[in-house]
């Protein structure tokens, strides 16, 4: 019989006594050089966010939990008294008020802003004549600093000689005392919040409906869909990603509005348009005896409520697949 050679077919075992060839190293480490070079692009974000992001808050952590007082403030000493703090802040009156208004003040400020701004998006998006100039003076209101933009609603909005109040004398409507009634005060800084957070509303919509596709819409209309069917059915579900993002950041900005608020009203009067950012500002602040404890506290809610509903978006993104 012919002694026939076995030849080992590929991805077989080796043999006895041979030497199993050595697997190609998948992973490279990068040289140590652009580890450095990384590191060094990454320190100074880094720096950034531990000085004026993480310290900050673990100040603000720490001011929560000790009985501050004035001198304590300065020399360091404060005792720990653990969530004492949040307790007095539960248990103040104010607190019942104090959160109906930033929810009020919140859900109506992103309502209307969206809703405003969603509209203008549409509206400009149809690239007419002189479009792009009105689109950039709707820009205005949230270029100015703030404190020029609370000072011009409160001249408008005075009872005696707002600019608001003459045009209403003029259509035969009482006057209405806006910013001393505490029945207007919170409308009064709610319609100046309006004002001011609809140009990123506009922004950000008119951003998004660029990345729509023309054809989709051209499509629509031959199919014989009217403007409000194209709307419902291809310009809304395709900004959702866009909307979501928006409210999200229109939430966590209304939520610390305080400027606004203080220029205008102060939280008042009696505190019929105080939020949790006034309330913590007047605790820590705005009193001859500053509670820095429950200021804090009350800023710590502001965070915790910022935080959950950014965690709250990113577990729908993930979800839903949004890129």
């Amino acid at each position: 019989m012919s002694h026939m050679t076995q030849v080992p077919l590929a991805g077989s075992e080796t043999g006895p006594g041979e030497a199993a060839p050595a697997a190609p190293s998948r992973k490279r480490r990068r040289p140590v050089s652009q580890q450095w070079a990384a590191w060094a692009f990454l320190a100074p974000v880094t720096l950034y966010l531990v000085l004026f992001y993480a310290y900050p808050l673990y100040r603000n952590l720490d001011l929560s939990l000790r009985d501050y007082t004035v001198r304590s403030f300065v020399q360091g000493d404060a005792p720990f008294t653990g969530l004492e703090n949040y307790r007095t802040v539960f248990a103040d009156a104010t607190f019942l008020p104090a959160l109906l208004h930033t929810v009020l003040f919140t859900v109506v400020c992103l309502a209307f802003q969206y809703v405003i701004g969603l509209a203008l998006a549409v509206f400009f998006h149809q690239h007419f004549r002189l479009s792009a100039t009105l689109r950039a003076l709707f820009l205005v209101p949230w270029l100015l600093p703030l404190i020029v933009s609370a000072s011009t609603w409160s001249w408008m909005l005075n009872s005696d000689s707002g600019i608001v109040n003459a045009a209403l004398h003029g259509m035969g409507i009482a006057p209405v005392n806006w910013l001393t009634s505490p029945s207007w005060s919170l409308t009064s800084v709610i319609i100046a919040n309006i004002w001011i957070g609809v140009p990123f509303n506009l922004v950000v919509l008119y951003s998004g409906l660029q990345s729509i596709p023309a054809g989709l819409y051209e499509a629509a209309a031959l199919d014989g869909a009217g403007a409000w069917r194209r709307f419902w059915s291809i310009t809304f579900p395709l900004l959702r990603p866009v909307s979501a993002i928006t409210l999200l950041l229109g939430l966590v900005y209304t939520l610390k509005v305080f400027d606004i608020i203080w220029i205008m009203t102060k939280g008042g009067p009696a505190e019929s348009s105080t939020t949790f950012a006034t309330w913590s500002y007047q605790l820590g602040f705005g009193n001859q005896l500053p509670a820095f404890g429950p200021g804090a506290a009350v800023g710590n809610l502001l965070v915790v409520a910022a935080l959950v509903f950014g965690l709250v978006y990113i577990r729908v993104q993930r979800k839903q697949g949004w890129s």
